[in-house]
């Protein structure tokens, strides 16, 4: 099974592994059957009721719309409203993420709604994931998506999405916080995360330590710019993988 690689917010590097093909394609029979049942339904409703008359104004199409919404925008309504999990993908402990695990926005489950059709016709989608290593099909390709195992997302989601910042338009401040070590990083957050009488002489000190080590002067306090360097040091952790 391929697997994708992430760094923690403690820069520890682990791994979310892609749901398997079969696991894909059950949550999606599931699916699918759910909205068979809602659309036979909501069909008996409208013959055995008044509300076929709808149908007869100058407005039918626009009640047609309304009534098959959920089964139209299925999968886009609930992987918005439900991070990323359709009953189907509940079922089998499967969700879209990122390929960096961050939760995606609306456009990316956008993108793979619309996607979707073509994905489906011809069994392109099928094709598609068994091409490439982390079973993505058009839709998660064009989207920058992957389904991965629902275990793997307990382990890393909370974590992930504080790297929400750390985007494409990011510029790292300090170029130099590529040659800190995970301890030297991991000593400046503890130092940030501890708070007593004594913090802001214990900030300055270590301040001039590292601005020492990095033959750097910014023109920052001392704890804007170790949080700088922390932040700058993630952008190249994560530029690794």
């Amino acid at each position: 099974m391929a697997e994708a690689q992430i760094i923690t917010s403690q820069y520890v590097q682990i791994d979310q592994t892609p749901a398997g093909i079969g696991e894909r394609i059950f949550a999606r029979m599931l699916d699918y059957l759910i909205m068979f049942i809602y659309t036979v339904g909501m069909a008996y409703l409208i013959d055995s009721t008044s509300l076929y008359r709808l149908f007869r104004n100058a407005y039918g199409e626009l009640w047609v719309l309304v009534l098959f919404f959920p089964v139209l925008f299925y999968s886009f309504l609930w992987e918005i409203l439900n991070r990323g999990r359709s009953p189907g993908k509940m079922a089998f402990c499967i969700r879209v993420v990122m390929r960096d695990g961050t939760t995606p926005m609306i456009g990316a489950y956008f993108m793979r709604w619309m996607l979707l059709l073509m994905d489906t016709w011809a069994w392109i989608g099928i094709i598609v994931i068994l091409l490439n290593k982390n079973n993505q099909r058009l839709g998660d390709l064009a989207a920058g998506t992957v389904v991965i195992k629902e275990k793997d997302y307990h382990r890393i989601h909370v974590s992930l999405d504080e790297f929400n910042y750390l985007s494409r338009g990011y510029h790292p401040v300090f170029p130099q916080a590529e040659n800190l070590s995970l301890e030297q990083v991991n000593t400046i957050n503890e130092t940030l995360a501890r708070v007593d009488a004594h913090r802001p002489q214990r900030l300055a000190m270590l301040s001039v330590k590292v601005k020492d080590f990095l033959r750097i002067t910014p023109a920052l306090d001392d704890e804007t710019f170790l949080r700088t360097l922390t932040r700058d040091y993630q952008y190249y952790a994560m530029e690794e993988i």
